[in-house]
Protein backbone atom coordinates (compact mmCIF):
# COMPACT_ATOMS: atom_id res chain seq x y z
CA UNK A 1 0.00 0.00 0.00
CA UNK A 2 0.88 3.74 -0.60
CA UNK A 3 1.59 5.88 2.35
CA UNK A 4 -1.85 7.75 2.20
CA UNK A 5 -3.44 4.00 2.57
CA UNK A 6 -1.28 3.53 5.18
CA UNK A 7 -2.41 6.43 7.12
CA UNK A 8 -6.20 6.19 6.23
CA UNK A 9 -5.13 2.24 7.63
CA UNK A 10 -3.24 3.63 10.55
CA UNK A 11 -5.91 6.40 11.65
CA UNK A 12 -2.70 9.14 11.19
CA UNK A 13 -1.44 11.26 8.83
CA UNK A 14 1.04 11.17 6.08
CA UNK A 15 2.99 13.89 7.76
CA UNK A 16 3.41 11.62 10.78
CA UNK A 17 4.38 8.69 8.31
CA UNK A 18 7.01 10.80 6.65
CA UNK A 19 8.27 11.50 10.55
CA UNK A 20 8.55 8.15 11.39
CA UNK A 21 10.44 7.45 8.44
CA UNK A 22 12.64 10.42 9.34
CA UNK A 23 13.64 8.75 12.84
CA UNK A 24 14.09 5.49 11.57
CA UNK A 25 11.06 4.05 13.36
CA UNK A 26 9.82 3.27 9.34
CA UNK A 27 11.06 1.65 6.33
CA UNK A 28 9.34 1.42 3.08
CA UNK A 29 10.21 -0.26 0.16
CA UNK A 30 10.17 2.22 -2.89
CA UNK A 31 8.31 1.31 -5.72
CA UNK A 32 10.49 2.15 -9.43
CA UNK A 33 8.60 5.80 -9.68
CA UNK A 34 9.70 6.10 -5.71
CA UNK A 35 6.21 6.01 -4.14
CA UNK A 36 6.78 4.34 -0.97
CA UNK A 37 5.12 1.14 -0.31
CA UNK A 38 3.88 -0.15 2.68
CA UNK A 39 2.78 -3.72 3.74
CA UNK A 40 0.12 -4.59 5.82
CA UNK A 41 2.34 -5.24 8.81
CA UNK A 42 3.27 -1.70 8.65
CA UNK A 43 -0.50 -1.12 10.43
CA UNK A 44 0.82 -2.62 13.33
CA UNK A 45 3.57 -1.18 13.55
CA UNK A 46 2.23 2.59 13.22
CA UNK A 47 -0.46 2.34 16.04
CA UNK A 48 2.34 0.84 18.31
CA UNK A 49 4.36 3.14 17.35
CA UNK A 50 1.37 6.20 18.40
CA UNK A 51 0.71 3.89 21.63
CA UNK A 52 4.50 4.50 22.59
CA UNK A 53 4.63 7.98 22.36
CA UNK A 54 1.08 8.40 24.01
CA UNK A 55 2.91 6.52 26.47
CA UNK A 56 5.78 9.62 26.86
CA UNK A 57 7.65 7.87 24.76
CA UNK A 58 10.07 9.96 22.19
CA UNK A 59 10.87 8.83 18.83
CA UNK A 60 15.01 7.92 20.04
CA UNK A 61 13.23 5.89 23.41
CA UNK A 62 10.82 3.83 20.78
CA UNK A 63 14.02 2.94 18.63
CA UNK A 64 14.57 0.46 21.38
CA UNK A 65 11.15 -1.26 20.38
CA UNK A 66 12.13 -2.17 16.59
CA UNK A 67 13.04 -5.80 17.23
CA UNK A 68 9.05 -6.32 18.46
CA UNK A 69 7.37 -2.98 16.61
CA UNK A 70 6.04 -5.57 14.07
CA UNK A 71 4.33 -7.54 16.67
CA UNK A 72 1.28 -6.79 19.07
CA UNK A 73 2.95 -4.99 22.21
CA UNK A 74 -0.46 -3.56 24.05
CA UNK A 75 -1.33 -7.33 24.51
CA UNK A 76 2.00 -8.85 24.61
CA UNK A 77 4.91 -8.26 26.92
CA UNK A 78 7.25 -5.41 26.57
CA UNK A 79 9.94 -6.24 24.61
CA UNK A 80 12.94 -6.95 26.93
CA UNK A 81 15.57 -4.78 24.98
CA UNK A 82 13.00 -1.75 25.88
CA UNK A 83 12.70 -2.03 29.67
CA UNK A 84 15.34 -0.35 30.40
CA UNK A 85 13.74 2.52 28.24
CA UNK A 86 10.77 2.23 30.31
CA UNK A 87 12.35 2.53 33.38
CA UNK A 88 14.35 5.19 32.52
CA UNK A 89 11.70 7.10 31.32
CA UNK A 90 9.40 6.29 34.43
CA UNK A 91 12.15 7.39 36.79
CA UNK A 92 12.25 10.84 34.58
CA UNK A 93 8.55 11.33 35.47
CA UNK A 94 8.95 10.65 39.10
CA UNK A 95 11.70 13.27 39.32
CA UNK A 96 9.18 15.73 37.53
CA UNK A 97 6.57 15.01 40.40
CA UNK A 98 8.80 15.38 43.02
CA UNK A 99 10.19 18.51 41.85
CA UNK A 100 6.26 19.51 41.26
CA UNK A 101 5.09 18.47 44.60
CA UNK A 102 8.05 20.83 46.19
CA UNK A 103 7.03 23.85 44.36
CA UNK A 104 3.72 23.13 45.18
CA UNK A 105 5.03 23.04 48.65
CA UNK A 106 6.23 26.24 48.46
CA UNK A 107 3.63 27.63 46.75
CA UNK A 108 0.80 27.02 49.18
CA UNK A 109 3.36 28.41 51.94
CA UNK A 110 3.87 31.68 50.17
CA UNK A 111 -0.01 31.62 50.02
CA UNK A 112 -0.12 31.16 53.53
CA UNK A 113 2.86 34.06 54.39
CA UNK A 114 0.88 36.43 52.37
CA UNK A 115 -2.19 36.20 54.22
CA UNK A 116 -4.31 34.12 52.37
CA UNK A 117 -4.84 31.25 54.87
CA UNK A 118 -8.53 30.12 53.25
CA UNK A 119 -6.63 29.85 50.13
CA UNK A 120 -3.61 27.90 51.25
CA UNK A 121 -5.58 25.44 52.99
CA UNK A 122 -7.77 24.49 50.34
CA UNK A 123 -3.99 23.55 48.64
CA UNK A 124 -2.67 22.39 51.38
CA UNK A 125 -3.62 18.44 51.55
CA UNK A 126 -1.78 16.92 48.56
CA UNK A 127 -4.01 15.57 45.58
CA UNK A 128 -5.01 12.14 45.72
CA UNK A 129 -2.56 10.44 42.65
CA UNK A 130 -2.98 6.81 41.40
CA UNK A 131 0.00 4.80 40.59
CA UNK A 132 0.17 1.83 38.94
Amino acid sequence: MRIGELAHAAGTTVRALRYYEQQGLLRPDRSPNGYRLYGGSQVTRVANIRLLLSLGLTATDIRAFLPCLGDDIAEGPVCPASAAVIARRLAEVDDRIAALDTTRTRLVDALARAGAEKLARAHEAPRARTTG
